[in-house]
């Protein structure tokens, strides 16, 4: 990161296009728009310029421009806005011509929200919101981002860091008074009750079921039976399209399949599996390690058999697991309780859908409060919850020892929203943007 660098990017998505955004952010932005277009424009307005090459005078094209003047702006920096018509070569020429202003370079991948974060605009759980909502597929994940956006878990989080804070300041009270005896334990007593209470709360959170987690990346359900079970047929009828090869010689599918789809505003991942038996193939063993693997780490397993006399017991919980009978067009019975389908006629295929989204939609709940969303706040917290039971669990004295872990509960929420030094995770968190974001 450069601080003193102007920095641009397509912020629009690459390909021709209607329209086309580019953006400039940095101390030299207000030059490089007089520069091209001539007087500023009133902050904040749209004006349409005839925008030319800063060195040439060339025209590049005939556009709107927008000026927005720090510190109101979404990176707290001066931000030029160019919208072009999005042919290639308008896109091309302009950032070729914004790379020949001095101070002006292009933008690392994320650069444009670091430089928020560094500003004071947003913090790390918002940006993270942020990347979510640029990626969000369906109606549920759009509306669990844009709530992270708006600092739905900054303040829930932030409030908790608050009182640890608090904490901490009546246990270094109890360091201070400690030759007073009734004000030193009277200040650690409250210090421990408000532990607890706080204790309780981020349990509380944590043990929810993965639902944020599972609402941003997907509820998994995996397909798994004896091969010719009609797996691969079920995956492309959920699907609509022919996602995975249908052959009667058994064994066909080698690998695991996924399929994502939208049901009832729930991103789904349907994993279609090799079959399910003995072999002496060796890559036929290692297609059916990995369906298993497949079903060990899905939300919702579908085993699906012709013959219902043929479906084994499953090794998982009814709420994990559903058997399906399969080719119901070819039944000759009609003995099964189950849910039955035709990936042929169609049959069943609705309820299956519906089952499908009922399953995904208890999973992810409907709780109002902010859902625990990524691995790396659960790690915090779970490194906070550890540091508090420490608190409450440890000897009280040294009492010093003691300040220590609500020192480190606190620094570890703090690591969240970057309230704390968090450079060892900023890579990790802005690499994952795209280059104009």
């Amino acid at each position: 990161m450069k601080e003193a660098s102007t920095i641009f990017a397509l912020s629009s998505a690459p390909g021709r296009a209607g329209v086309a955004v580019i953006r400039v952010s940095g101390p030299a932005a207000r030059t490089t728009l007089e520069m091209m277009t001539g007087p500023l424009p009133e902050p904040r307005f749209a004006a349409f310029r005839t925008i030319k090459h800063p060195k040439t005078g060339d025209v590049l094209d005939r556009a709107v421009v927008i000026w927005f003047a720090a510190p109101k702006t979404e990176t707290g920096e001066d931000i030029v806005e160019f919208q072009v018509h999005g042919s290639r070569a308008v896109i091309a020429a302009l950032l070729s011509a914004l790379g020949e202003i001095a101070g002006c370079r292009l933008a690392e991948p994320g650069e444009f929200a670091r430089r928020a974060f560094e500003n004071g605009k947003l913090d790390l759980a918002e940006i993270e919101g942020l990347a979510d909502l640029i990626e969000a597929e369906t109606e549920a994940q759009r509306r669990q981002a844009l709530a992270q956006t708006a600092g739905s878990l900054s303040k829930l989080y932030d409030g908790w860091r608050t009182r640890l804070i608090e904490i901490a300041a009546l246990v270094e009270a109890a360091i201070d008074f400690s030759d007073e005896g009734d004000v030193s334990a009277s200040a650690f007593n409250e210090a421990r009750k408000r532990a607890e209470t706080l204790q309780k709360e981020i349990a509380a959170h944590l043990d929810d079921g993965h639902r944020g987690e599972i609402l941003r990346e997907g509820f998994r359900v995996a397909l798994l039976g004896a091969p010719n079970a009609g797996k691969s047929s079920l995956l492309n009828a959920l699907a609509r399209r022919d996602a995975a090869i249908v052959s009667a010689e058994a064994g066909t599918t080698r690998d695991v399949i996924e399929v994502r789809l939208d049901l009832a505003g729930l991103a789904v991942i349907v994993s279609d599996t090799a079959g399910i038996r003995e072999t002496a193939s060796d890559v036929e063993r290692e297609g059916i390690r990995r369906s298993l693997a497949a079903a060990r780490d899905a939300d919702l397993v579908l085993w699906l058999a012709e013959n219902p006399e043929s479906i084994p017991p499953l090794n998982f919980s009814r709420e994990t697991s559903l058997a399906i009978r399969s080719k119901q067009d070819l039944a000759l019975d009609s003995r099964f309780d189950g849910l039955a389908v035709s990936a042929k006629t169609g049959a069943g295929i609705d309820q299956l859908i519906a089952e499908i989204a009922k399953r995904a939609s208890e999973a992810v709940g409907s709780a109002t409060e902010p859902a625990l969303t990524r691995a790396r706040h659960r790690e915090a917290l779970e490194n906070a919850l550890n540091d508090i039971g420490a608190f409450l669990n440890g000897p009280p004295g040294p009492i010093e020892l003691r300040a220590e872990d609500v020192r480190r509960a606190a620094h570890a929420l703090g690591r969240i929203t970057g309230r704390v030094d968090v450079e060892d995770v900023l890579d990790q968190i802005f690499s994952r943007f795209c280059i104009g974001k």
